[in-house]
């Protein structure tokens, strides 16, 4: 994205307040700050530049000029079709397929939603490096978040670390889960000798999972249940660990107990996000139609 010009209003109860305070107060990072001073950026009021010790006086218009960013060195650019739920200067928000990586490693550096992002970017000509909010794991299909700049991928950041952007799952697991509503709280770990399982551990990072059933049943001779999840931490495979470690594995599942008879992956989707926009302030609440694999089971 070329030169993101972001206009904030402060309307001061008392005039001679330092602008390095007021930008502060608008949540601009230190390094956000610094890229703007030195990178190409600028800082202006009422349409001159002024330098951080400029105080504002009640009424002044600040007007902040990020730099041109430079594109992610190494990510391959792609073209592929992904739905668009949202997008506007600063946030792109899509839907991603099971099967297919958020983003690439060293053994897989292409096929990914960051390369076809990075793609996208570049066939409309936006100068942005591809900044992924909410990750998925490969066989998790549903919503995923992405900032079109490094100053919306700060505050998103910051805006998942104190709870405000809310992510709904559904999952179809193993039997009939007893209890309708409940939270599971367990620390998860790495699992000695493997770089991808977790498990359930006293040494692992605090994890917090809240459970609401929402239809049991029989499906080819099987009990399931269909349940809505909310995550509440975000620790890897964190749904997965925390519903082996009650009894009812994700069918799918093959790494944490369940079994690939009804479906090939684990039965998990990012079915909701619900944030309030970092700059317009306007509620988003976007909400993801199931897959095929999973709807046939549910219905």
């Amino acid at each position: 994205m070329k030169n993101t010009k972001i206009t904030l209003s402060f309307k001061m109860k008392e005039n001679n307040i330092l602008l390095r305070d007021a930008i502060k107060m608008y949540g601009i990072s230190k390094k956000a700050l610094t890229s703007i001073k030195y990178e190409g950026g600028k800082i202006l009021v009422n349409d001159e530049e002024k330098t951080v010790r400029h105080k504002l006086q009640i009424g002044d218009v600040v007007s902040l000029i990020f730099p041109e960013e430079k594109k992610s060195e190494g990510l391959i650019p792609e073209y592929g079709a992904f739905p668009i739920l949202f997008e506007d200067d600063h946030l792109l928000i899509i839907l991603k397929e099971a099967g297919i990586s958020t983003i690439p490693s060293r053994e897989h550096p292409s096929g990914t939603i960051a390369n076809q992002v990075a793609g996208y970017y570049l066939a409309k000509s936006l100068a942005s490096t591809v900044h992924i909010v909410t990750r998925l794991d490969k066989d998790t299909s549903g919503i995923i978040c992405i900032a079109k700049h490094r100053h919306a991928h700060h505050l998103l950041s910051e805006m998942q670390k104190t709870g405000s952007v809310f992510r709904t799952y559904e999952a179809i697991v193993h039997g009939h889960v007893i209890e309708d509503s409940f939270t599971i709280e367990a620390p998860i770990g790495r699992k000695n000798g493997s770089i991808i399982e977790r498990i359930i551990s006293s040494e692992g990072k605090y994890a917090k999972t809240s459970v609401k059933v929402i239809k049991r049943f029989t499906f080819q001779g099987e009990k399931i249940t269909h349940v809505r999840l909310n995550l509440h931490t975000g620790r890897t495979h964190q749904i997965r660990v925390h519903m082996m470690s009650i009894g009812h594995p994700l069918i799918g599942d093959d790494l944490y107990g369940g079994s690939q008879k009804l479906i090939d992956r684990q039965a998990l989707h990012a079915k909701s996000i619900k944030l309030s926009h970092p700059f317009t302030k306007e509620v988003i609440h976007i909400e993801a139609p199931f897959p095929q694999d999973m709807n046939e089971i549910i219905k």
